[in-house]
């Protein structure tokens, strides 16, 4: 079910309204059959795999909770007959029992992820090996379609169970209620990835009816639909385009195409956010945020903290952090303290968790090499900022730069955006060679004779654009200070109405005809 379609527009109503007509008691059960009525519309079979996800985080994680209360009862019981070596073997066993249950639940579920998402690409990587050393190719043909938002709820899930594990909070009793937690239909095709903490108190709750949720919420709804059916459904034929023409086009316009793609991906995927984000604001629910205006971000670590902030999120928890802290990581700090000094040295651990990280970036936005070269790269210039920062604060204290003066920050900004735009082609044209192919047609053959638009299909696309990138970028200024909403509700009710009301025909004369045209929304593949 598209949430561009009529079909979700009714659905969300119907929604909306039953969950405020139901007991409270029995909210969370409205929204736990409102998530399997949205996930079978995508066909039976995803729901197979997105039980055995909840079935094996329930089993693991009532079983590692029952396995750590039964220990401490134990050592409560027997505090005074049992050593301090006594206590510690004790201690050691249970964690070595509730590591294996961890580590049984991670590999099944990381395992299926990795079979229907990857399995394909490596069979063709083995394929391409064997013939060149003279081999015969795998005649075997994977053609298993990847289930619904697998890499969502996989590692939304994952993450319960490690949080379990880490005893950061308490085993789910309830399997209705873990299976909402994994199921939740907003955000199981395209994030947010929550944290169960966070998450899991507002949808087992109750929740009132309130004016000013309903209010907000449809407005930024409203907003989501304006970004993803005006701006990012007219620009992606016009930034295909460019992509399939590259090296016949002039670099001016093989520039712009790739500036209409960072539009784009943006559009799409932060309008889906809102629209899922309104959604559920309207239920009295709010979920993490994805987005923090990062094409204003003055660095890429920084845009990376900024975009797809929940994902980054989860890497940082639960791969960075138990890597940088590892015992490798400690021998690779003392090593390379020992060899190139402590300032370089400490950068080691860091480093190495980062290249993990980045690999693991690429890897899960695609199994192609493009993304892992796109993981890569942006890996790269984090490392190397990394290395390099004591140099540049040398630098700025040299040449008496001020970090906070509108110049400065303005060319970082710039300077950022025009890097992150560069980096994200390559996933879209297919891998290194054709990546560095994109940026050679970006600087040669200039033409600003010729229409700088094309292959732009008229003059309504360029304006309507130019509008929706001013509409956004005011949006951003309003936002570094204040909500936009806030602000609208300080105007006057007249005005608000005509602005939404405006707002509503351009997404019903401009939206709707080119949403028909291009399908659904890019992170929906990942």
């Amino acid at each position: 079910m598209s949430l561009v379609s009529e079909q979700f527009l009714l659905f969300a109503a119907v929604l909306v309204a039953a969950f405020y007509l139901v007991p409270k008691r029995l909210q969370w059960i409205c929204l736990l059959a409102a998530s399997c009525v949205f996930y079978c519309t995508a066909g039976w079979e995803n729901c197979i795999y997105i039980l055995i996800t909840a079935l094996s985080a329930y089993g693991a994680a009532l079983w590692m909770q029952r396995l750590g209360d039964r220990s401490r009862a134990h050592l409560k019981e027997n505090r005074e007959s049992m050593d301090k070596e006594a206590r510690k073997a004790w201690k050691a066993r249970t964690t070595r029992r509730r590591r294996w249950i961890l580590a049984a639940c991670l590999c099944l579920n990381f395992g299926l992820l990795c079979v229907f998402k990857y399995g394909g690409f490596v069979l063709g990587q083995v394929n391409e090996l064997s013939l060149l050393l003279g081999g015969r190719g795998i005649s075997t043909v994977w053609h298993l379609v990847v289930p619904l938002g697998i890499s969502f709820y996989t590692f939304q899930t994952m993450g319960y169970v490690t949080d379990v594990y880490w005893e950061k909070c308490e085993a789910q009793r309830s399997f209705p209620k873990l299976l909402l937690f994994t199921s939740f239909f907003p955000q199981v095709t395209q994030g947010p990835i929550s944290d169960y903490r966070q998450l899991a108190p507002q949808l087992f709750g109750e929740h009132a009816y309130s004016d000013h949720n309903m209010t907000y919420g449809f407005q930024r709804m409203l907003w989501g639909y304006f970004k993803k059916m005006v701006l990012a459904d007219r620009a992606a034929p016009l930034v295909q385009a460019v992509f399939d023409n590259y090296a016949a086009l002039p670099g001016n316009n093989v520039l712009l195409g790739a500036f209409l793609y960072s539009l784009q991906i943006y559009a799409d995927f932060s309008g889906y956010m809102d629209i899922i984000c309104g959604l559920c604001q309207m239920l009295d629910i709010r979920l993490a945020e994805n987005f923090q205006r990062p094409y204003f971000s003055k660095s890429i670590a920084e845009y990376w903290r900024r975009w797809h902030i929940t994902l980054g999120a989860w890497f940082k928890t639960y791969l960075y952090y138990p890597i940088a802290v590892s015992r490798l990581s400690k021998r690779l700090t003392k090593w390379g303290t020992r060899v190139f000094g402590p300032t370089f040295g400490k950068t080691l651990a860091a480093s190495f968790a980062l290249v993990v990280v980045w690999f693991t970036t690429g890897l899960w936005h695609g199994a192609n090499w493009g993304y892992i070269v796109w993981g890569g790269i942006n890996g790269l210039f984090i490392i190397v900022s990394l290395w390099l920062e004591p140099l540049y604060e040398k630098a700025k204290k040299r040449l008496h730069i001020r970090e906070q003066s509108f110049p400065w920050r303005a060319f970082v900004t710039l300077r950022t955006f025009f890097l992150v735009t560069l980096i994200k082609v390559f996933p879209e044209v297919g891998g290194f060679r054709n990546g560095v192919g994109f940026w050679r047609a970006c600087f040669r053959g200039w033409n600003l004779r010729e229409n700088l638009l094309y292959p732009f299909s008229g003059k309504t696309d360029v304006i309507i654009l130019s509008f929706g990138v001013l509409a956004l970028f005011l949006v951003s200024l309003i936002q570094r200070r204040s909500s936009v909403r806030e602000q609208l509700a300080k105007t006057p009710k007249l005005l608000r109405l005509v602005l939404f009301v405006i707002l509503f025909f351009i997404i019903v004369y401009w939206g709707i005809p080119m949403s028909t045209k291009t399908g659904g929304f890019l992170y929906a593949q990942f």
